[in-house]
């Protein structure tokens, strides 16, 4: 019997929910992530920052989970029951027997993870016991002269496997996969059903951990009853969870005692750059992924000294049961390997079989390569991701390559004098794919000459960049290229590692007349972006365009997909559902034109849930005039206009005047910030600011960011009476670093302002491309638009203005608690298209404000009533 068979049935409540009683909007998006799992549906989940979004996809997804458990245990005893031919007592005894098999299984697990949680708790003393001292250097890269024989291909990738089928290549390379021995082998393993929770950084990662140790699933360990339901609800994590109590003052014997929490198996997938320990290695200058796998390649004391020998598993599955034995963010699975001497990147990788909720980046989960790495397997599992309204440009960024004419220079010097020297030495197959390579690498080479030479001609009127399609580029490579396989050389460079022992030998050779090893580090080799660039071009031919740019005296070379659902749309048809979940989705249509065309209706749903807060909490002004009179339009020529920037100087002004704590305003550019600033500046009205308020201004080194915000914050929540300074003011951009993931709470925005639509720059080759594309697709799809609607490049332009207009007044209510007013400055934002991409849960609560002396009311009322309900 088919697992599925039994329909799960969405529960009415959610026991393991910490609060209660849940908002009702919470109980309808953990109702409705339940349900789309269930339905294996793909769905679009709207929650405004405040709601408890990740704590409601964790307890929706894992309430699932446990119940998709349980109908697995109920299939495999249906199952035995319907296979027995046996009388019915016999049958009956069978199944008793099986029920108790599997109990017993359960409780050896747990008593393992248990025994793990023991040894981690001894490790963790011992650790706060020694004396950290500066690592000794064990590993050494430099080894003096090395045998050419390092240099030669990997001889089990001679591919002589060109008269096989298909289907015979793909059991061939299962067989040799599962025949090598990694560090992160995983063997025959037993796997479970999983969550994939994705969100775009490490520091958003870090906080579903906290978020899941406050969720209530039952489960008893080792026997005994945890304390009822009320005291877990009023007690700290610490207090509630006598083992974790035990762990915290390092008694090594708290595993014993009765855990009330149920243990998730979960593990958080890092890079190298997070997860090495090998201090000598992060050291040295240059690429840490090339360099760890030099470490892992070496032989005796040149190999890794946190990798265990080829062959010695035990202290690599010590370190995988810790890891699974209690959640661990990437800080806590460094620490833990630091404590038993074992590499922590590949111990989370052993852990992925056994896991059930693994946290990971959207880096890790949308590339294949990437997931292949790993050994990712998406089939039936559930994939959530968070702060999903980066997913389309993530997707983009990933599946874009961009080289330079001196990388393509050194990738074809280095190929040529690899072939030159080891070309006696090599097989035929392998002179034939480096030979194929030197081809490709030299009509290459010509023919981004051939594009400057043109440029700098006299006679030519070739712009600064042009669009190339990838038939037409291929057609440029000439016909001796034309006829290449790309795809099967790609596949050549992967399997052979050939890149990296190209340029290992290059860089060796270049130390002096004999191959040498260095200590200068090791470099990414050129090779692996032109692998990078083969297999783009080899897999979207419709969907890609080179772009070819002059920078100086050199040609930039950028390879884009213009789709991004072809990345995306491996990752929806392995897995069982998937979820894309943020604060602010809107346009949700945007979302769906561009990753979802392919699916059928009852496929995929949408959910967007109001916001926490009392409606009175928050006010939405439209801001069409100014003090003047002046009509408020932001358009590219209007932002640098002296009488419109004078005109906007006074509106912030007033605003000062009435906004207690913190004002952010966002700008729609850089530039239109700097030519502001400089304008206020040589006004007054810069100091007249001051005077209110203190001006902070968005950096533009990232490195300055976390120090403007604190001074920042400081200003903002320092309150004097009312003919004083009071709060801070901070200008910012839209789509900069201030417009997403931070927390404007409270006092730090008392008011957020936009100014303008923050429009993409028109002139850009990519976006151009981008939008024709757009037009092309929908023509394809045979859709007609009515006369006078504007065509899907518009509507995608606009989408991408109003996406990132949502993301900036998103930063201000963070809690149920909170309040603010919201003030969008252009008469555009008037218009029903534009408002209507606003985000649902301020959308229909939205005031016009067609002078400015209305909007200056609607503020100083809500600012009044907020006053005198704190006085009361």
């Amino acid at each position: 019997m088919d697992n599925d068979d039994l329909v799960l049935p969405t529960p009415v409540n959610f026991p393991a929910f910490p609060y209660d009683p849940p908002y009702s909007i919470q109980i309808d998006l953990m109702s409705h992530v339940y349900t789309s799992i269930e339905k294996r549906q793909v769905t679009i989940v709207e929650s405004p920052t405040g709601t408890g979004k990740t704590l409601s996809l964790l307890c929706s997804s894992l309430s699932w989970l446990v119940d998709e458990k349980d109908r697995a245990r109920k299939g495999q005893l249906s199952q035995q029951s319907l296979s027995s031919a046996a009388p019915s007592w016999v049958a009956a005894q069978a199944l008793d027997i099986r029920k108790r098999e599997l109990e017993a299984e359960d409780k050896e697990y747990e008593e393992r993870l248990a025994k793990a949680r023991k040894t981690e708790a001894h490790f963790r003393i011992l650790a706060r016991a020694r004396v950290t001292k500066k690592q000794r250097v064990t590993v050494d890269l430099v080894q003096g002269r090395v045998d050419e024989d390092a240099y030669l291909p990997d001889d089990d990738c001679e591919n002589n496997q060109d008269n096989f089928s298909p289907a015979v290549r793909a059991l061939m390379a299962k067989v040799d996969k599962n025949n090598k021995r990694d560090p992160a082998s995983q063997g025959d393993e037993p796997s479970c059903t999983k969550i994939y929770y994705a969100s775009r950084t490490h520091s958003q990662l870090s906080q579903v951990l906290p978020e899941l140790t406050k969720l209530r699933f039952k489960h008893l360990a080792l026997g005994g009853a945890g304390p009822d339901e009320s005291t877990m609800r009023n007690t700290s994590r610490v207090d509630r969870d006598p083992c974790q109590k035990k762990r915290t003052f390092g008694d090594v014997d708290g595993d014993k005692c009765e855990v009330d929490q149920r243990q998730w198996r979960t593990v958080s997938l890092g890079s190298r750059k997070q997860l090495c320990i090998n201090e000598d290695a992060r050291s040295r200058p240059g690429d840490i992924d090339e360099k760890c796998r030099e470490l892992l390649e070496g032989k005796k004391n040149t190999r890794c000294q946190y990798l265990p020998p080829v062959g010695d598993d035990s202290r690599m599955l010590d370190l995988r049961d810790q890891i699974l034995a209690s959640p661990k963010d990437i800080e806590d699975l460094a620490t833990s390997g630091k404590n038993v001497q074992t590499c922590p990147y590949y111990g989370s990788r052993r852990a992925i079989p056994q896991a059930e909720l693994i946290t990971l980046p959207y880096n890790l989960l949308l590339q294949k390569t990437a997931r292949d790495t790993l050994g990712i397997d998406l089939t039936n599992q559930v994939v959530i991701i968070d702060e999903a309204h980066n997913l389309i440009p993530t997707l983009l960024s990933l599946s874009s390559v961009r080289l330079t004419s001196s990388i393509l220079s050194t990738s074809l010097k280095q190929v040529s004098v690899y072939y030159q020297k080891f070309r006696n030495r090599l097989s035929a197959m392998h002179a034939l794919h480096l030979k194929r390579l030197l081809n490709f690498l030299d009509a290459f080479q010509r023919v981004a000459m051939d594009w400057m030479a043109q440029k700098l001609s006299a006679k030519s009127k070739r712009q600064d960049s042009e669009v190339i399609t990838v038939p037409d580029f291929i057609h440029r490579l000439g016909r001796k290229v034309e006829g290449i396989n790309l795809l099967e050389i790609e596949s050549y460079l992967k399997r052979s590692k050939i890149a990296r022992k190209i340029s290992r030998y290059a860089v060796d050779i270049s130390e002096g007349e004999k191959p040498e090893r260095h200590s200068s580090g090791v470099a990414t080799p050129p090779l692996h972006t032109i692998e990078a660039l083969m297999l783009g071009l080899a897999g979207a031919s419709e969907d890609g365009r080179l772009i070819f740019s002059a920078v100086g005296d050199a040609v930039e070379i950028k390879y884009q997909l213009l789709n991004p659902s072809a990345l995306f749309r491996d990752v929806v048809e392995l897995a069982r559902s998937v979820v894309l979940a943020g604060g602010t989705m809107s346009p949700i249509s945007a979302v769906v034109s561009e990753l979802f065309t392919y699916l059928p209706p009852n496929r995929l749903t949408t959910f967007s849930c109001g916001h926490i807060i009392p409606a009175s909490n928050v006010q939405t002004l439209l801001l069409t005039k100014g003090p003047s009179g002046l009509d408020l339009e932001f358009k590219f020529a209007q932002q640098s206009n002296p009488q419109v920037v004078s005109e906007l100087g006074q509106i912030v002004l007033n605003f000062c005047n009435v906004v207690p704590g913190g004002i952010v305003i966002f700008f729609p550019s850089y530039a239109s910030l700097n030519f502001a600033r400089e304008a206020w500046s040589q006004s007054g009205l810069l100091d007249k600011f001051n005077v209110k308020k203190k001006v902070f201004l968005e950096p533009q080194e990232s490195s300055e960011v976390e120090m403007i915000l604190r001074e920042y914050a400081t200003a903002a929540k320092t309150h004097m009476p009312l003919d004083k300074k009071t709060g801070a003011v901070l200008f910012a951009v839209v789509g900069a670093k201030l417009s997403e993931g931070l927390n404007f709470s409270d006092d730090l925005a008392r008011a957020v302002v936009v100014i303008g639509l923050p429009f993409a720059n028109k002139n850009s080759p990519e976006l151009q491309e981008r939008m024709r594309y757009a037009n092309q697709a929908e023509v394809r799809s045979g859709i007609r638009r009515p006369v006078g609607v504007k065509d899907a490049a518009t509507e995608m332009y606009e989408n991408m203005c109003m996406s990132a207009v949502n993301q900036s007044i998103g930063r201000a209510i963070r809690h149920r608690g909170d309040w603010a007013s919201l003030v969008l400055i252009d008469r555009r934002f008037t218009l029903p298209a534009i408002r209507g991409k606003l985000p649902q849960w301020l959308r229909d609560d939205v005031a016009v404000c067609e002078t400015f002396g209305q909007a200056m009311k609607h503020l100083g009322n809500f600012y009044r009533e907020k006053r005198q309900r704190t006085v009361c």
